[in-house]
């Protein structure tokens, strides 16, 4: 099994790109960022994304012609818990005291540990280092000052797109033209964003900015290190 586990970094850091591959930043006309220029405005976005306490993270999107989607709840430094599709694989994950936690759907753990090791693991929480090792990857999905920091990092030119409203909230649009993303912000009260999304290949939404999150860690979980040559 230790091989086939080998695997999962694999998954999640193709999520990780996908999700990150669309930049962009925010602007709030309350508080001046939407008269700045694009850096600018993408200085201002981190800076209040990373502030945060919490963040929900959820959506879809469409990279190479396979859907992905998410679901987490993030919790500053803390870590964070939700859900993953990738392909029509399936994962719930968590990432608290230093450790990561992931509970993979009967076809996750047939695709990267076999089938006789798939039907041991049904149901069954695997943990590992959120630091080193196979599950690390996946701590990095679950890390909000990471994902801002990539997000905002990993762009090309930027432009800056007109006013609009994203889901009632009055925001700003800020374009990436080296991934075909935008981020679209916040422009009443902190310049958080709201939501990238990519055109004809889906969205992702960031929304309950700094509401109460409860991470708790999954009983009897098996350490990944107790795993060694099972399937």
């Amino acid at each position: 099994m230790r091989s086939r586990l080998a695997s999962l970094p694999i998954l999640a850091l193709a999520l990780l790109a996908v999700l990150l591959a669309g930049c962009g930043s925010s602007a709030s006309q309350g508080n001046g960022v939407a008269s700045k220029t694009p850096v600018q405005i993408l200085a201002a976005a981190r800076s209040a994304a990373v502030g945060a306490a919490s963040v929900h993270v959820a959506g879809s999107i469409v990279s190479e012609g396979k859907p992905i989607s998410l679901d987490m709840e993030l919790v500053g430094s803390s870590g964070g818990k939700g859900r993953l599709t990738l392909g029509g694989l399936g994962i719930e994950l968590i990432d608290v005291d230093r450790s990561v936690y992931v509970k993979g759907s009967p076809s996750f753990y047939t695709r990267f540990a076999g089938p006789a090791a798939a039907r041991l693991l049904r149901g069954k929480w695997l943990k590992g280092s959120a630091k080193q090792g196979p599950l690390a990857p996946f701590a990095q999905l679950a890390d909000l000052g990471n994902l801002i920091d990539i997000t905002l990092d990993d762009h090309g030119t930027l432009s800056r797109g007109p006013a609009t409203t994203i889901d009632g909230q009055k925001a700003i649009g800020v374009s990436d033209a080296a991934h075909d993303g935008t981020l679209y912000a916040s422009t009443v009260g902190a310049p958080y964003p709201l939501e990238i999304a990519k055109p004809g290949a889906g969205r992702i939404v960031f929304d309950r900015w700094n509401k109460p999150v409860t991470l708790a860690v999954p009983t009897n979980a098996i350490n990944i290190k107790q795993l060694h040559s099972v399937g």
